[in-house]
């Protein structure tokens, strides 16, 4: 096979780009902004879904192959680039589930994701600084995160150290079709061609094959965050109540987020999400309204209808493959979903069943309406 174009430099391309040259495969990643600026830098880190329990097993599969692999391939990461993702297993304390209770435990039980009920004194002793008026959580220390801003340096310089070419700024425009193939696609750069094209543009990606082919179900979700300029320890876990959570930075930064709002791509940040996350984070961390909000930012995240991405060859356009449609688990699930692309890419045997992630029919749309995400996880 000759060379593979990736069209998206955020986690999920550059993920894919990296286990293929790792393959002996040549690849170009073509990127309209800056590699991984868009969602993949604004994200959260936190290597699982928020609600598990609540997606379809699907999405479970593939976050469990990520989580029992991201350790080795974010070392090697690290040793290769000299940049520190900052993957820190800093377990997850869960508020305010009471409702859910018995669904997260089934689901604990299938996936064996082992839960301890905390309460009284062992809740303020397992995070001190928590708001007292909370009285039950569940704790499981299983869970890790990454820093998204550090990832995606320290995957990109890994890439330009491994001979992936990156075209940033590099808007892909059209295609180069040939009995029913895709050869090339056409930029404001020039044209590329290559044996396979890869769309891993996320929430960019049903954009740009509207005019060409039916496309799958996709649309940009917002999400605000802010991050507080805090001391080391003031947060040891990450925390959720309510869909917002709070995460603990090696240096001491604290992270809140975040917001689903449903604006196209608009990602402008205002200041009544500012206050709401602030008021969230004094709600769960009293000590918060001590530290300053260093930054207020947005990501546009690619939402699915049910949160399972599309990964897998267009079943109209030969040569056209996608990997997209992560919705809220890129990091997540992302290593596992680029490793069961190119398995099928490759002609290999699949990490599992790919049947659940493939653009069939019925997951495709022939218009570019909106798709309306409001009921999505």
């Amino acid at each position: 096979m000759g060379k593979i174009i990736i069209i998206g430099a955020g986690i999920i391309g550059m993920l894919t780009a990296r286990i293929l040259i790792k393959s002996g495969i040549s690849v170009c990643i073509i990127e309209q902004g800056y590699a991984g600026r868009e969602s993949s830098w604004a994200g959260g880190g936190i290597i699982s879904p928020l609600y598990p329990w609540r997606y379809d097993g699907s999405v479970t599969r593939l976050a469990q192959w990520g989580q029992q692999h991201y350790p080795g391939v974010l070392d090697k990461i690290y040793q290769s680039s000299g940049i520190d993702p900052e993957y820190i297993q800093s377990g997850l304390l869960y508020l305010d589930i009471e409702d859910e209770l018995e669904q997260a435990k089934a689901w604990e039980t299938q996936y064996h994701y082992p839960f301890t009920a905390v309460s009284g004194d062992d809740l303020s002793t397992l995070e001190v600084e928590l708001n007292h008026s909370f009285k039950q959580g569940w704790f499981t220390d299983s869970i890790a995160q990454v820093r998204n801003p550090r990832l995606v340096r320290s995957l990109r310089e890994d890439l330009l150290r491994l001979g992936v070419t990156i075209e940033q700024q590099t808007q892909a425009q059209s295609f180069i079709i040939e009995n029913n193939h895709l050869r090339g696609v056409v930029t404001d750069k020039g044209t590329f061609y290559g044996d396979r094209i890869v769309v891993a543009g996320g929430a960019w990606s049903s954009r740009l094959l509207e005019q060409w082919v039916k496309i799958p179900k996709i649309a940009p979700v917002k999400g605000q965050m802010i991050v507080f300029k805090a001391q080391p320890g003031l947060v040891s876990r990450i925390i959720l109540s309510k869909g917002r959570y709070v995460i603990p930075r090696k240096d001491g930064r604290v992270v809140v987020g975040s917001t689903l709002e449903f604006d196209e791509f608009d990602k402008t940040t205002t200041q009544d999400v500012l206050e709401e996350l602030k008021q969230e984070a004094v709600r769960i961390i009293p000590a918060l309204k001590n530290y300053p909000v260093e930054k207020q930012w947005a990501g546009l995240r690619p939402g699915s209808i049910d949160g399972v991405p599309y990964i897998g060859e267009h079943p109209e356009l030969k040569n056209l493959y996608m990997n997209a449609g992560h919705f809220r688990n890129g990091v997540v699930i992302g290593l596992a979903s680029c490793q069961l692309l190119v398995d099928q890419l490759l002609g290999q045997q699949t990490i599992m069943d790919p049947t659940p992630y493939l653009l069939t029919d019925d997951r495709l749309v022939s218009d570019s309406r909106l798709i309306d995400l409001r009921m999505a996880i």
